[in-house]
């Protein structure tokens, strides 16, 4: 490794190694480039998902090629006489059809023939008399673009010539598709630059120099760019495309964890240039120093993420994939390029407060040496005081909701979605999205009248099929994607499972998809926590060579993910206004927390580890806390406020994810490792390194 570090840091090879670094990023950005995906995240079920088993049989009938949108006039009032004769129109004597009506509005884009006439159906009036229905049935769209135009064009079209007192909202399946599609347009570009500004600003206030804190940006949001082609193509190479939330978690984590890693770097920099003339000695002295920290923590991050591979929804494992390999790229350029680029400058980069060969550490009496010094004198009371802190935060998450409707997902709602709510106002709610129920043909009947006697299904519409399979749309009254629907949905699985074992009954369909898809989020949940638990351990054991540490960090973390659990749910609750905590939002929080929490204990445990060959673990563990306090705060409130950024992303789920993961890392940067482990090593000495025996109290 000399040899590399010698190379890394040479007068001439340095900016050699920077010249490879940009030519990767310029093969990263140019062949490797990729287009991001704005669609909004699937389901990404496996085949064996009762729903996406339906959805196959159903692609095969001959209406499966066919959309629908769905248009909603609507009054606080009754409609009145003049508003109902807009909508419906007026009766035609000779056909005994109603014409003139607002349906006629959309006959351009009906792909329903009766007689060799091209028609919609005229609107439905709800019982309260208070809304109209218009559904127009499409042809399905070969592209989004497609979509996108043709429901903006029936947005244009609705409102036209409306009388006064009305509101139109134009929603249904394809307004849907063309919303959740165009949702995201834009929104990760707003990500990357709000996160990059944030980065910028905490830079500049850590390192307190005009020149600095450019250096690490800039190879920062290299690595974020590059990192982010790089991973797509992996995923393409895997069969996987990544949504737009997935690249913004993405691009959040990169940015984090690569900041982190500079922060670090820098940090033992400016130590080893008050003990080595020659910047040169000191970088290699740096990286020797910090390197296995970095290298420990990105591992760690890499394997933890890299598990969700092993989850049942794809969405899960193109983020496990992706950001796997964006973390090894931050790795890189965190421990490779950035010490090169760095060196490549005098040490009056760090002007005004330049570290001057032969100074005096600051760090031996820093706030943070001092807060050691406390600790030690009361490790117990301290730490008492510490998790009692923990446990009432903790205590916060009692009672806690889980799952969101269809309506609840979106920061900002969509047209589609506020359709959606006004129809549920006055049609059966499920009206927009009926479930679809796939059957035999030869049992249709019996089908029928099991399905007609499940409680909360308001309507049951024969859709046609073949001599073989036939569909059956079934509008039940719940919010879509609501506890309530899943609930019906169950009731339908079983009722229909009594029909004959030899014929098929499945049911799929939205509420279908996304009761599966929770199905599927409690099983990756059972088998991601303990698995990501176990493997940080591991890490942790080849790191320290240790068996009792690992244990202590471990409890010290998972302590701090309740803790910070029970806080956001409070936030959720009382500021934010959320109604529940989206399903997937647990397993990805615990995950990023666990694995990106543990890193601050390793960035001080190594240290720890370092200083008590010399000065025993006691007195190491406060030598370790005084030069990396102010390292790891700066880096800890980083992490926390990049992550926060995800609320600028139009999804609830994503604004919980970065919102726990701010105060999971908040309370891991200022109280766990600040107090809760060095109060460990504080107490029991040597026996912290157990089973090693190589250290001193």
């Amino acid at each position: 490794m000399n040899a590399f570090f010698k190379f890394q840091t040479g007068k001439w090879t340095a900016p050699l190694t920077v010249l490879i670094g940009a030519a990767l990023a310029l093969i990263a950005f140019g062949p490797l480039a990729v287009e991001e995906d704005n669609s909004f995240p699937s389901s990404g079920l496996p085949e064996s998902a009762e729903s996406v088993q339906a959805e196959e049989i159903r692609q095969q009938l001959p209406q499966s090629g066919g959309s629908l949108a769905l248009v909603v006039y609507s009054s606080d009032e009754e409609l009145t006489s003049e508003q109902l004769s807009w909508i419906q129109g007026t009766p035609n004597p000779q056909t005994k059809t109603m014409v003139g009506g607002a349906n006629e509005k959309f006959l351009a884009f009906s792909n329903l023939e009766i007689q060799g006439q091209v028609v919609v159906p005229p609107a439905e009036i709800s019982e309260d008399g208070k809304a109209a229905l218009i559904s127009i049935p499409l042809d399905a769209a070969e592209e989004f673009r497609e979509t996108t135009e043709r429901i903006e064009s029936m947005r244009e079209l609705a409102p036209q010539g409306m009388p006064e007192g009305l509101e139109v909202h134009v929603t249904g399946p394809e307004a849907f598709n063309k919303d959740l599609g165009s949702i995201f347009e834009g929104a990760n570009d707003t990500l990357i630059t709000t996160t990059a500004i944030v980065v910028a600003l905490l830079l500049l206030i850590t390192y307190r120099s005009p020149v600095l804190w450019i250096i690490p940006l800039v190879i920062v949001g290299v690595a974020d760019g590059a990192g982010g082609n790089l991973a797509r193509q992996v995923a393409a190479a895997f069969g996987y495309t990544p949504d737009a939330s997935v690249v913004g978690i993405l691009s959040v984590l990169v940015f984090g964890a690569g900041t982190n890693y500079a922060l670090l770097l820098i940090s033992r920099y400016r130590e080893e240039l008050l003990l080595h003339e020659d910047r040169r000695e000191a970088m290699r002295a740096a990286v020797r120093g910090a390197g296995p920290a970095i290298l420990a923590s990105g591992s760690t991050v890499a394997v933890a993420v890299g598990l969700l591979m092993l989850a049942e929804l794809e969405g899960r494992q193109v983020l496990g994939l992706v950001s796997a390999v964006g973390i090894v790229v931050a790795m890189f350029a965190g421990l490779v390029i950035l010490p090169a680029a760095l060196v490549m400058f005098p040490r009056q980069i760090f002007w005004p407060l330049i570290p001057k060969f032969g100074a005096a550490n600051p760090f031996e009496k820093s706030i943070w040496s001092k807060l050691g010094t406390q600790v030690s004198k009361r490790p117990v009371a301290i730490s008492a005081i510490g998790i009692i802190l923990l446990g009432t935060l903790a205590s916060g998450g009692l009672g806690i909701k889980t799952g969101l409707s269809a309506t609840e997902v979106f920061m900002e709602k969509p047209e589609a979605v506020v359709g959606q709510e006004v129809l549920a106002e006055s049609f059966s709610a499920g009206a927009a999205n009926p479930t679809q129920v796939i059957v035999s043909t030869s049992i249709v009947d019996s089908a029928t009248d099991v399905i007609a006697g499940v409680e909360g299904v308001d309507e049951i519409t024969n859709a046609g099929g073949t001599a073989e399979y036939t569909q059956l749309d079934v509008v039940i009254d719940a919010e879509p994607e609501s506890n309530a629907a899943y609930d019906i949905i169950r009731e339908l699985r079983a009722a229909l499972d009594g029909l004959s074992n030899e014929a098929t009954a499945l049911v799929g369909g939205q509420d279908a998809t996304s009761m599966d898809s929770s199905d599927a989020t409690a099983r990756d949940q059972a088998l991601l926590v303990p698995l990501i638990l176990m493997a940080v351990f591991l890490i942790l054991i080849l790191l320290l060579r240790s068996l009792l540490t690992p244990v202590l960090l471990l409890l010290a973390v998972v302590g701090s993910f309740f803790s910070a659990v029970g806080a956001s749910w409070l936030v959720f609750q009382y500021i934010l206004g959320f109604p529940a905590l989206e399903l997937s939002v647990f397993v990805i929080a615990f995950l990023f927390l666990v694995a990106l929490g543990v890193d601050y204990s390793i960035f001080l445990v190594t240290r720890a580890q370092e200083e008590a060959v010399e000065f025993g673990t006691r007195e190491g563990m406060r030598r370790a806390l005084g030069a990396t306090g102010g390292v790891i705060t700066s880096a800890g409130i980083l992490l926390a406020a990049v992550f926060s950024v995800l609320g600028v992303l139009p999804l609830v789920s994503l604004a919980q994810i970065g919102i726990i993961v701010c105060i999971g890392v908040l309370l891991d940067t200022l109280l766990v490792r600040t107090v809760l482990v060095p109060a460990m090593a504080f107490k029991l000495g040597a026996k912290f390194w157990w089973p090693r025996k190589e250290f001193a109290d």
